[in-house]
């Protein structure tokens, strides 16, 4: 299946509420197990930025774009048509590169006087029953979405995870978002069956993202 390039010169324009809906729709129709929900795709694809640059400047799409929707089948499958197809893949390259344009402009805002930066993960928001108003941020399916992407060559990943700074963050994600279980007695165990625990460590998660894109930017610039 051929699929187009990414062009980081691309349309950048964001995704609206009801494209990201729309979005979400599609692959959650789809007559397959894999597919990601929206969360999952702006993980996936956040990961795909911070990957070393040959991850998207030289692997061909087919590689790994159809890891959205669990991979593509004979016949076109999983779409019901090749206009769907076709859809799927230009909100997903046109969401890849707003995610891009937002990461590089947070991290001009944040170094100027303009305070506020312009990205922000689509992490899940629950609101936990009996406690109505109180929302709390759940990074799960996000971070499930990332570690598809690492998952693609985890040997890419090896020198962040023994860094002092960025382990932790890939450690974070790894649990929100993998499928190992903490020990029943633990810490992490003890915080992930919190909301509030969660919703905390879905915002260092945040964080680390940024800390992992300045860190990607400063070893491109050398």
């Amino acid at each position: 299946m051929q699929y187009p390039q990414f062009d980081r010169a691309s349309n950048h324009l964001p995704l609206d509420d009801q494209e990201l809906q729309d979005f979400d729709d599609l692959l959650q129709g789809l007559p397959v197990d894999g597919a990601m929900n929206v969360e999952g795709v702006d993980g996936f694809l956040t990961a795909m930025l911070l990957a070393p640059p040959t991850w998207l400047d030289t692997w061909p799409t087919a590689d790994w774009l159809p890891q959205l929707w669990g991979g593509d089948g004979p016949d076109g499958q999983p779409f019901a048509s090749g206009r769907q197809r076709k859809r799927a893949v230009l909100l997903a390259l046109r969401h890849l590169q707003a995610i891009a344009v937002a990461l590089r402009e947070h991290a001009a805002r944040a170094d100027s006087a303009h305070g506020l930066g312009a990205w922000e993960p689509l992490f899940s928001v629950v609101e936990l029953e009996g406690q109505r108003g109180e929302e709390w941020i759940d990074a799960a399916d996000w971070c499930a979405g990332f570690l598809q992407a690492v998952d693609l060559d985890p040997a890419a990943w090896e020198a962040w995870r023994n860094d002092a700074e960025l382990g932790p963050v890939l450690r974070t994600i790894a649990l929100l978002g993998g499928d190992e279980e903490p020990a029943a007695d633990s810490d992490e165990a003890r915080t992930l069956a919190d909301a509030e625990g969660r919703d905390g460590l879905a915002r260092e998660v945040a964080e680390g993202v940024l800390a992992m894109f300045a860190r990607r930017q400063a070893e491109i610039s050398r």
